[in-house]
């Protein structure tokens, strides 16, 4: 996408009156330079400390055995800043996705289907509302919601919904856009997970020398201390911008995330790529979109089939026009699903991404 593009990036028409303040500003381009790790820093809640997050020495994801609040890692998973997501098999050693052995009691493997806790299961949790956190300086702002009959014995889903350009936190919390709150997942959820919606520096995520990246490890960390997370199961969602956010998730920290869901998206956000980690895919983009060409999510989807090492050949998937490719990494699906339209939200996406994350 050229700049000139880029500058006019407000859609004429869309169904929803999804991007109230979407118009001005120009699409920044894909970031470059190097990612901070993201220490969690103190988080407030209207505007008391609710809690604070230790530094890691290890950056999200990374696998190394580094504890971002207290002790080895918990149930097998390693834990290194952001939570990395292998498990070792019970009662044996397991691998982090960064080559540290850590001690068994999970699942099997990156893929495997085993509830993993994270070190924050029984302590207490952080409250629903907003909030901020401090990364390296910058206070950062985000809307957690954590089900109304939370155990904090229990692992939960954790899912991170970005707005879109020219949107804010609230915008996905109230659910404007399409299927309710957080993209209709909470509701489909009914109490299954928790659910966050970041807020974006300039109402984006531009992820300008990795600042983005950086917020998400700083809640990691957060959330991980102070959640029950089970480590297998993270997930990513966005519309346009959101699903660029989301795009980035799934190049950087596939290691972390178990799938990623974006809507109308492209790589403007960046693809750092600091390990090749698989991670499944549901990629959703209108074949008329002119805001996002469907070349740019073409090439998005390009990568993520690539480090699936997936085939060429496709299948036919609900729900139609759905295609899942052939060949890839074993519990690893690549699903692309190319919808009649422009930039717009797809209407199915609520059940289609809800499904897609409940096989996980």
């Amino acid at each position: 996408m050229t700049t000139n593009d880029r500058e006019r990036w407000c859609p004429s028409v869309i169904g929803l009156l999804w991007l109230v303040a979407a118009c001005g500003g120009t699409e920044p381009a894909a970031p470059t330079g190097s990612t901070s790790g993201g220490t969690g820093g103190a988080a407030t809640v209207g505007g008391s400390p609710a809690a604070t997050a230790g530094s890691s020495s290890s950056p999200a994801g990374s696998g190394n055995a580094g504890a971002p609040t207290s002790g080895a890692a918990t149930g097998g998973a390693s834990e290194g800043g952001g939570g990395g997501r292998d498990a070792g098999a019970a009662g044996t050693a397991g691998r982090g996705s960064g080559g540290t052995t850590v001690a068994g009691g999970g699942s099997t493997g990156a893929g495997g289907s085993g509830v993993v806790p994270g070190m924050g299961c029984g302590a207490t949790p952080l409250a629903s509302g907003r909030a901020t956190i401090d990364v390296s300086g910058t206070m950062r702002d985000y809307v957690l919601k954590v089900p109304d009959d939370y155990d904090p014995s229990k692992p939960y889903k954790l899912i991170f919904a970005w707005h879109w350009r020219g949107g804010v936190a609230n915008d996905v919390v109230s659910g404007g856009i399409i299927g309710g709150p957080y993209y209709g997942l909470e509701k489909r959820a009914a109490g299954s997970a928790i659910f966050v919606a970041p807020e974006g520096i300039d109402m984006g995520w531009a992820n300008t020398n990795g600042r983005d990246i950086a917020f998400l490890k700083a809640m990691l960390t957060l959330f991980n201390s102070k959640l029950c997370v089970d480590q297998q199961r993270i997930f990513s969602t966005g519309f346009s911008y959101g699903g660029m956010m989301s795009d980035a998730i799934g190049c950087e920290m596939a290691d972390v995330f178990r799938a990623i869901a974006p809507n109308s998206g492209a790589l403007y956000s960046g693809c750092k790529e600091p390990n090749k980690h698989p991670i499944a895919v549901l990629l959703m983009h209108g074949n008329n979109d002119t805001t996002v060409p469907l070349t740019d999510g073409q090439a998005a989807l390009a990568k993520f089939v690539e480090r699936d090492q997936c085939g060429s050949m496709t299948a036919p998937v609900d729900p139609s026009p759905c295609v899942e490719y052939q060949g890839c990494t074993e519990g690893y699906p690549v699903k692309y699903c190319e919808f009649s339209g422009g930039h717009m939200p797809w209407s199915a996406a609520p059940d289609t991404v809800w499904k897609f994350f409940s096989q996980f």
